[in-house]
């Protein structure tokens, strides 16, 4: 080792590389399912903040497997271990959320994709997610998907019957514009 050798910058760990893209149904008013699961009411998620819209109305997935996707083309305006939001290309401001309570996890079962103010388009992966471990921990696992500038539009529906089975990338949420 020369002299100058101990100045020189360490390598950077790898970055984790996500997995691949999936085909999606998103449109400038449609948001489409995080995941592959079970559509509920957002009034059916087991939290009284989700469940009373308190974010925004929306609905939420029980998933199937332990990947989250994009659900509409945007920004990413913030992350959180267990949460992303995003802002759509057509203004939408969307959470996407995993879990009741998990954000007592601290990261922990959760592994992003995705940071702040990366450009990401829909069926983009953005997290990974350790189902087995949140269930562990004692938390519910459903998938949020909120529109917390919900008060902008004159609606925000079920874009499919609540109970259906959708994959990832399926249309879930249609957007009514005033």
């Amino acid at each position: 080792m020369g002299l100058f050798d101990m100045f020189k910058k360490k390598a950077e760990p790898a970055a984790v590389a996500a997995p691949a893209s999936i085909s999606a149904s998103a449109g400038a008013d449609v948001l489409c399912s995080p995941v592959k699961g079970k559509v509920i009411k957002m009034a059916d998620v087991p939290d009284p903040v989700f469940g009373g819209e308190v974010l925004g109305k929306g609905c939420a997935v029980w998933p199937e497997d332990d990947l989250v996707y994009a659900p509409c083309d945007g920004k990413v305006t913030v992350t959180m271990g267990h949460a992303v939001g995003l802002q759509s290309d057509s203004g939408i401001e969307v959470l996407v959320h995993v879990g009741v309570d998990t954000v007592n996890m601290n990261g922990d079962g959760f592994e992003g994709f995705v940071k702040a103010d990366d450009v990401v388009k829909a069926g983009q992966p953005i997290l990974k997610i350790d189902r087995a471990k949140i269930a562990a921990a004692g938390y519910k696992d459903c998938v949020v998907v909120a529109v917390s500038n919900t008060a902008e539009f004159a609606d925000v529906e079920l874009a499919v019957e609540a109970e259906s089975a959708v994959a990832a990338g399926d249309a879930i949420v249609k957007v009514v514009r005033k």
